[in-house]
C-alpha cells in the first residue's frame, strides 16, 4: 500500500531553530521571542495537529521526547528512521551532529507494545563516519505502489547510499536535483519532500526546482508511465510548504492529503480542486514550527507501515 492509517509523531520538549542545520536548510527563519516561547507554541501547535488528525480517524502514537540529549529538532522522526510493510525498520545518517542524538531504540518497544512486528533492522548509519548522509523519507520518496524511489541530491542525500537502498528495497531509483534561489544564487533543497508529494493516484512536485531539463523530463515521464496525475505547484508555493504534504487513511478508509495551513492557502483554486479530486484534504496551522524548523506537517510525521503481530 502507498498510503497507512498508523502514524509516529513526537512530541517536542526543546524545540527551536536548530543552527546546525540551517546551514543549508534555507526556510528556516529566526523568531524575535525566546525559546521557551518558541517550544510552548510549537508543542500548542503539535497538539492541535494530534487532535485534528485523530477527529478524522488517523491512528496517531505520540512519544514525549526527553529533556536531554537535547534535541531541537525531534518533532521531525521522519528523518532518521522508516517502518516497512516487511517488519523492517530502516535507521538513516543524519546530517546535523545533534540530530543523530534523536534516534531512539525505545521507539522500536513502544510500536511493539502498540501490537507491531519488527523482525528486522537496517542500519545505514555508519555512513556518518565518511560524512554520506541520507535522511529517510525527507530525501527519499517512495511510490510504493510501483516500486519507485525518487530523491533529490544534497548534501543530506548522497547518490550511492541512496542507490543502495534501492537495491536493499528493491526499487528503482529515480534520481534529480532540486534548486532553491538563495540570495540570487541556485542551491540544492534539503530535503526532496519540500518539493514533492507521492500519494496513491497523484504526485505534488514543483517542477521549476529541476533546472536540469533531462532530469525534470525523466521525473515527468515516470510519473506518467505510473499513472499519477502531476499536480505542479510554484516555487512560491513551494516556500510556504505546498509540497510537504502527506495522505494518510483516516475513519472508514477515507483517503486525506494533510499539509500545513500555510501550504493549504498559498494553493490557488484550481490546484486544491486538482487535489480534492483524488481525496480530501486536512490542514491544521503550524506557522511556529515551520518558520524555526524549515519543515512542516509532512516532516512531522512518520509513517507506519509494520505488520500487526
Amino acid at each position: 500500500m502507498q498510503v497507512t492509517n498508523t502514524i509516529l509523531m513526537i512530541r517536542p520538549v526543546n524545540f527551536r531553530m536548530n543552527e546546525q542545520t540551517a546551514v543549508n536548510n534555507y526556510f528556516q527563519e529566526e523568531l524575535s521571542i525566546n525559546n521557551d516561547e518558541i517550544n510552548m507554541k510549537a508543542q500548542k501547535e503539535f497538539d492541535d495537529f494530534v487532535t485534528k488528525l485523530r477527529d478524522y480517524g488517523v491512528n496517531v502514537i505520540v512519544v514525549d521526547d526527553k529533556k536531554e540529549p537535547d534535541t531541537p529538532d525531534s518533532i521531525f522522526p521522519n528523518n532518521w528512521i522508516s517502518f516497512h510493510n516487511s517488519g523492517t525498520v530502516c535507521v538513516y545518517p543524519m546530517f546535523a551532529e545533534n540530530r543523530r542524538k534523536e534516534r531512539r531504540e525505545d521507539i522500536f518497544d513502544i510500536l511493539e507494545e502498540h501490537g507491531f512486528n519488527i523482525n528486522n533492522v537496517v542500519d545505514y548509519t555508519a555512513a556518518e563516519e565518511e560524512d554520506v548522509f541520507l535522511e529517510g523519507t525527507g530525501s527519499i520518496l517512495k511510490d510504493r505502489i510501483n516500486q519507485k524511489a525518487y530523491c533529490a541530491l544534497s548534501e543530506r542525500a548522497h547518490e550511492e547510499l541512496f542507490i543502495e537502498f534501492c537495491e536493499d528495497f528493491d526499487c528503482f531509483p529515480v534520481i534529480f536535483t532540486a534548486n532553491q534561489t538563495v540570495d540570487g544564487e541556485r542551491l540544492p533543497i534539503y530535503h526532496t519532500n519540500v518539493m514533492m508529494a507521492m500519494a496513491e493516484t497523484f504526485a505534488v512536485i514543483c517542477l521549476d526546482t529541476i533546472d536540469d531539463k533531462k532530469e525534470r523530463k525523466n521525473v515527468v515521464e515516470h510519473l506518467k508511465k505510473d499513472g499519477k496525475e502531476i499536480i505542479d505547484i510554484t516555487e512560491e508555493q513551494m516556500y510556504h510548504f505546498a509540497g510537504n504534504m502527506l495522505q494518510v487513511i483516516g475513519a472508514n478508509d477515507e483517503r486525506f492529503m494533510v499539509m500545513s495551513s500555510a501550504a493549504y492557502h498559498s494553493l490557488d483554486k484550481s490546484r486544491r480542486e486538482a487535489i480534492e479530486r483524488h481525496c480530501n484534504i486536512i490542514h491544521s496551522p503550524l506557522d511556529t514550527i515551520e518558520t524555526c524548523g524549515g519543515g512542516s506537517a509532512r516532516c512531522m510525521m512518520a509513517e507506519v507501515f509494520l505488520p500487526k503481530t
